[in-house]
């Protein structure tokens, strides 16, 4: 069985796959202070809480945006797993040309996103992944990565609004029923729902007018479910989209 590990810089998402078949997911939260160690006592406990055993572990691939942590999982699949693991990197063999301008500065993230959006629906098509950072990765209809968009995480920009307005306050990110807030945490709420809404549609639709038309849409991220009914610019929500992405890239290189 494959471990397919999504490190971003707020949660980690782990996969654990039977062939192609997801078995099972967890989450934690990223911290770039754990060590080697203190992350394997993590994944076994995840595994142990649902039946799986160490020892099915037969292959580990991490896609990491904390440069230490890569370091770190590449560490623990040797000592604690006995496992070389795939980490998403330059020479690592995706099946997908990158044709931007230095390829090595491109996230690991988005490729694993791009990859998997293109099997799944073809090209062209847009990953858009809400996380720390919300990012569009754009895909062409012969399955090459032309680029991406990077615009500021929803939370990210609430945490900025808060520290930044005076009587403003940290609030629960969730939908207010309506774009006109009765109150300032309702206001706020409509803002960061509508407004990143609103963002979406106008970044995908140049994109998709830079394409040539229409591109599948596909929106993931922890953050993908509470913006998707909102953005009319999103045709699909998969929350798992970067481990399936971990899965073909690994299935790729040990083909």
């Amino acid at each position: 069985m494959l471990l397919a590990i999504d490190v971003g810089n707020t949660q980690t998402t782990v996969g654990l796959f039977s062939g192609r078949d997801l078995a099972g997911d967890w989450r934690f939260a990223t911290d770039v202070r754990r060590t080697g160690d203190e992350i394997a006592v993590l994944l076994e406990g995840m595994l142990r809480l649902d039946g799986h055993p160490r020892g099915v572990v037969e292959g580990m691939a991490v896609a990491s945006v904390v440069p230490r942590l890569s370091t770190e999982y590449a560490r623990l699949a040797a000592a604690k797993f006995g496992l070389e693991a795939l980490v998403i990197g330059p020479g690592v063999k995706t099946g997908m040309p990158i044709l931007t301008n230095d390829p090595r500065q491109v996230g690991p993230d988005l490729i694993v996103d791009a990859v998997a959006a293109f099997e799944a629906h073809g090209g062209p098509c847009i990953a858009v992944d809400f996380g720390t950072a919300t990012t569009f990765s754009a895909v062409s209809e012969s399955g090459e990565y032309l680029g991406h968009a990077i615009a500021p995480g929803i939370e990210v920009s609430l945490d900025a609004l808060a520290t930044r307005a005076a009587r403003l306050m940290k609030i629960e990110l969730s939908d207010p029923g309506s774009v006109i807030g009765r109150n300032t945490v309702q206001a706020m709420q409509a803002g960061a729902v509508y407004g990143f809404a609103g963002q979406v549609d106008g970044i995908v639709g140049r994109m998709r007018t830079e394409l040539g038309g229409t591109a599948v849409t596909v929106a993931t991220g922890g953050l993908a479910s509470l913006i998707f009914p909102y953005a009319d610019s999103l045709d699909e929500l998969d929350q798992l989209l970067t481990l399936r992405g971990l899965e073909i890239i690994y299935r790729r290189n040990n083909a």
